[in-house]
């Protein structure tokens, strides 16, 4: 599932359009019972921005389109002229540019923006960062819930994928099994602020090492002990860790 990084990199890639009124087409099934490109069909495009893992595009007229791109979904953008293959969700055309939005995700019309954003916790990539209120959200979460899991909350910490929670808690040196109550501040901070660092350097365009994200079975690089695998909560997500060098707690059961 792109992780907030990448949706940070596809409002960019946006950015083109806004302030110019849009052809909006729908061609495929599923988005066109939507009638979500009829409301939006010839109006102005005034701003589009990344919040977590959602692309919130605004609209003239107080519509904003949420657009959460789930596991397969795509935002491109070409040249207006450029031909659209298949039968994507979307397709925003403008006079110089064309945006394209393939593999589905989940599109909808909010009526009030600002419940959804009361629902999300801070922006982990926003800048500056809202470190307090990151961390009052971590502590008021469930004391006794692993802070793999919390971290991939979205109402306490927005941005955060399995990627990098993995890879942020590897880097400290701190496991995903580890309850939150078992954390200080500085130790939740100091998460939080792995993950950012490591989301802004690909935002940035740097291909950093994964260490242990999809490595189950090979040798963590920093202590050789052999990374390991396993679903976490209630959702059942993916945690990667090393248990040689990532302190403290283990799944239950182990």
């Amino acid at each position: 599932m792109p992780e907030g990084d990448a949706l940070h990199r596809a409002a960019a890639r946006l950015q083109p359009l806004v302030g110019e009124r849009l052809e909006v087409e729908a061609r495929h099934g599923r988005a066109r019972v939507l009638g979500i490109a009829e409301r939006l069909d010839g109006r102005r495009l005034e701003r589009v921005e990344a919040v977590g893992k959602n692309l919130l595009l605004a609209w003239e007229g107080g519509l904003v389109l949420r657009s959460h791109l789930r596991m397969n979904g795509r935002w491109r953008v070409g040249p207006a002229e450029e031909p659209v293959l298949g039968t994507p969700w979307l397709v925003l055309r403008g006079a110089h540019h064309r945006a394209v939005l393939s593999g589905g995700g989940r599109l909808s019309l909010l009526t009030d923006e600002a419940a959804l954003l009361r629902r999300l916790g801070p922006d982990v990539m926003l800048e500056p960062p809202d470190l307090d209120g990151m961390l009052a959200r971590l502590r008021e979460t469930d004391p006794s819930r692993e802070v793999g899991e919390a971290l991939l909350d979205q109402r306490l910490v927005a941005g955060i994928g399995n990627m990098w929670m993995a890879e942020a808690l590897w880097t400290i040196g701190v496991s995903p099994w580890l309850r939150v109550s078992d954390l200080p501040d500085e130790t939740l901070a100091e998460a939080v602020h792995a993950a950012r660092r490591l989301m802004q350097a690909a935002l940035a365009g740097g291909r950093s090492r994964r260490n242990v994200y999809r490595h189950a079975g090979r040798p963590c690089p920093r202590c050789g002990e052999l990374v390991r695998s396993r679903g976490q909560g209630d959702v059942n997500r993916t945690a990667y860790w090393c248990p040689g060098c990532q302190a403290g707690g283990a799944p239950p059961g182990s």
